[in-house]
């Protein structure tokens, strides 16, 4: 199978991803317990009954009784399937399960994709048009020009729920928002611009109406389709094209792009050459967003001008035009307000929302979603990053307040500030933490051990480590094992990885007197005995690496139990001074993110240990961006029931008082005690009731067997365990571990490997 064109997986790859466990990426769920009879009475008949009469005298309480208000169909006849054309209904079923997924993931949307079979303009609006009250917005996608302007205008008429064509729309108010901050930078006036676009798709004309819409004249933008320029008196031009043809003598783009100030580019690669970039006005703004090759790149137009503001639809270049930013922050405040279309005046809001976001000071919980970078507005920061959990919050608010202020919203929102708060809450803070983690690792690389090598888990998470440019991958195992399982991803055998054994005389001998040296006396052994372990272990090897500085950084596991891997790397790495070694678990569930340990070390503890842990635990999660609120766990809450067991717990507690910690914490108490509001009116006297996030268990069997069961039993994710404590970068991933849970395992023992003095406590 042939690699894709991104290089970060093969076909075969995204085959098996779309059909591991379930086919798809989606599968809908009840929102209510189904357990009892009472419940399926409540659901279904007689108990529906209720809800059905209360819709029938009063359609608008479908919205209190249905999902209508969160739900969106994303909809396509597969006429022009992400730049591939058109490959028919069935085949776009993968992009629309896609875009529904992001829709969820984004900004807690629910959304079903829908397929029409049908060429027939007319057929595909009476189907929308029939099946519409099942939903609160409708989502176009990857219809072909001129159909989906045909197909969008006649919905917009008929029906009472926003209708967005996003590769129209979605586009236009990305790249607006970016033009109003590139013309700000460069100090001109969009009423005084001269602007070229290089394309006349749906995309193209909903960028030229929209940047008309915030000032631009029309005579000042000039559209270039397959044939040209499109200008006034050109033949066989159709209704759409014909509304942006101008007065003009330019008939080619080379022609146009003379002292243009702002290219925009929709088109295809190479449609814009360095000699016409030099043609250009001073201070010139392109935009090449053609996918996946822009129709310049960046270096290209460098080398002929420092003066230009570069914009692409690429993430591996500063200011990235992506449809991300807008669509389910956009669908998001238009459904909160029940908004019966999404009009001119909330696109507006939305492109303002997002230049404005670009301009204001980062604070702090951003830099580190962003992975420790603080971006300043300027040439190279025209537009926010998608990683700004900010968007969130700022343009469903912006657009849900013009839906408002324009008449089109059925309900008001009273109290903005609150509503802010309510969008942060639906924000998935994994996406968040690892986002941010991923984005510090790329500009700090580090080389990482994969130590089991030949599992196919592990080496995919390897490949994808290396090709997402998180880091320099190294693998453990027999080259020939490798090369086989490489093959069989679907990877030729030269794929470039570093794969290292112990043919490697030199680095092994230099293995055997490190561990010769630490354990002859420690543990008697003799170099014989160092060298069979080096020869035949490939976490010993791995190990040896990491403490030698031949790399700075180990995932192993996965194939073996997490103790017994811990127990070969002890033997080669101390502990990090003056700290107590656990495992921490991140477990994220309805929007809450806690922190559990010990989960994997120590059987057992004392009342110092689960002191130390409290500390350390709290030290770890700062790192991750959260403040630490401790509780200590137990079966008992502030010593009622009181039994020998809970001592050491309340122990725990009195120690860190007399330590005088800079974190919060409190205990013992209950799991719900910890984590659930309604307890904090039995409890007012102490501020950790509720409101936990770092949870210290009695034992590593509770910890364990809890998070095991939450993991296996709830829709909840879970990072880790974590190694804490240990004197090197080191993480264990647990038996039978997917390649996203070793690769986030990876990537955290490359942050570790940089944030972290393993020399200090």
């Amino acid at each position: 199978m042939k690699k894709t064109k991104t290089d970060h997986y093969t076909e075969k790859e995204a085959l098996e991803f779309h059909n591991y466990k379930k086919p798809g990426k989606l599968e809908i769920i009840s929102s209510k317990n189904m357990t009892t009879k009472r419940d399926l009475a409540l659901a279904y008949s007689p108990g529906v009954a209720a809800p059905v009469k209360a819709i029938s005298e009063n359609p608008e309480t479908v919205y209190d009784y249905t999902t209508k208000g969160n739900l969106v169909a994303v909809i396509s006849n597969g006429s022009a399937i992400l730049g591939m054309g058109n490959l028919g209904a069935l085949a776009s079923k993968p992009v629309m399960e896609g875009k529904a997924v992001l829709f969820k993931r984004f900004a807690d949307i629910d959304s079903i994709d829908l397929e029409i079979d049908s060429k027939d303009v007319n057929e595909i609006i009476n189907s929308i048009k029939n099946f519409a009250p099942s939903f609160g917005g409708i989502n176009l996608e990857d219809i072909a020009a001129p159909d989906c302007f045909i197909i969008e205008d006649k919905l917009k008429e008929i029906l009472d729920i926003p209708v967005f064509h996003d590769d129209q729309h979605g586009t236009a108010i990305i790249t607006t928002a970016a033009l109003i901050n590139a013309l700000d930078i460069n100090k001109k006036s969009i009423k005084k611009i001269k602007v070229v676009v290089s394309g006349a798709g749906a995309s193209a004309m909903a960028c030229a109406n929209l940047f008309k819409k915030n000032g631009l004249p029309k005579k000042n933008i000039t559209m270039v389709d397959r044939s040209g320029v499109i200008y006034k008196g050109r033949e066989k031009l159709n209704q759409w094209k014909s509304a942006h043809a101008i007065e003009t003598s330019d008939r080619t783009l080379e022609d146009a792009i003379k002292n243009a100030d702002v290219f925009l580019g929709l088109s295809a690669k190479g449609a814009l050459t360095k000699n016409m970039v030099k043609k250009m006005a001073k201070n010139p703004i392109i935009f090449a967003c053609a996918n996946p090759d822009p129709e310049i790149t960046p270096e290209e137009i460098e080398s002929v001008r420092d003066d230009a503001i570069v914009a692409t639809g690429r993430s591996d270049y500063p200011n990235q035009v992506n449809n991300l930013i807008g669509f389910p922050y956009i669908f998001r405040g238009a459904l909160d307000v029940r908004s019966k279309t999404i009009n001119e005046e909330m696109k507006i809001a939305a492109a303002n929302a997002i230049a404005k976001l670009a301009r204001e000071d980062v604070p702090d919980e951003v830099v580190a979603a962003m992975g420790g970078e603080r971006p300043h507005y300027g040439k190279d920061y025209i537009i926010p990053s998608t990683f700004d959990p900010r968007l969130i919050s700022i343009i469903p608010a912006a657009v849900a307040k013009a839906a408002i202020d324009s008449g089109v919203a059925k309900i008001k929102i009273d109290d903005f500030e609150i509503y802010k708060d309510q969008l942060k809450q639906r924000l998935d803070p994994t996406v968040t933490i690892m986002q941010g983690i991923n984005s510090y690792i790329k500009k700090k690389i580090k080389k990482v051990v994969f130590a089991d090598g030949e599992d196919e888990n592990m080496l995919k998470a390897a490949i994808a480590f290396k090709n997402s440019k998180l880091g320099i991958p190294i693998l453990i195992g027999k080259e020939e094992k490798i090369t086989e399982q490489i093959k069989k991803i679907g990877y030729n055998e030269s794929f470039d990885i570093e794969i290292v054994n112990s043919k490697d005389t030199v680095k092994r001998k230099k293995y055997v007197q490190y561990l010769f040296k630490k354990l002859q006396r420690e543990k008697g052994m003799l170099e014989r005995d160092c060298d069979r372990l080096i020869r035949n272990d490939r976490v010993i090897w791995a190990s040896s690496m990491v403490a030698s500085g031949d790399a700075d950084a180990m995932v192993t596991g996965n194939t073996r139990r997490y103790s017994s891997s811990l127990e070969k790397i002890i033997k080669v790495i101390d502990p990090r001074p003056g700290e107590i070694m656990f495992g921490l678990n991140l477990i994220v569930n309805r929007g809450k993110t806690v922190f559990l340990c010990d989960t994997s070390v120590i059987e057992y503890p004392d009342a110092n240990q689960l002191a130390d842990m409290a500390m350390s635990a709290a030290r770890v999660v700062r790192l991750f961006g959260f403040d630490p609120k401790v509780s200590f766990l137990s079966h008992s809450t502030f010593g009622e029931p009181a039994t020998d067991r809970t001592k050491r717990i309340s122990d725990a507690v009195k120690i860190l008082k007399n330590k005088k910690v800079d974190f919060k914490f409190d205990g013992e108490m209950q799991p719900d005690v910890a984590l659930e509001e309604v307890y904090k009116e039995l409890y007012p006297f102490s501020e950790i009731v509720g409101n936990s996030n770092v949870l210290i268990m009695p034992s590593q069997h509770s910890a364990a067997i809890s998070y095991k069961m939450i993991k296996s039993m709830s829709r909840a994710k879970v990072i880790g365990p974590l190694l804490i404590g240990l004197g090197q970068a080191i993480e264990i991933a647990p038996l039978r571990s997917s390649t996203s849970d070793i690769l986030n395992l990876a990537s955290i023992a490359a942050y570790s490997a940089d944030v972290i003095d393993y020399k200090k406590n």
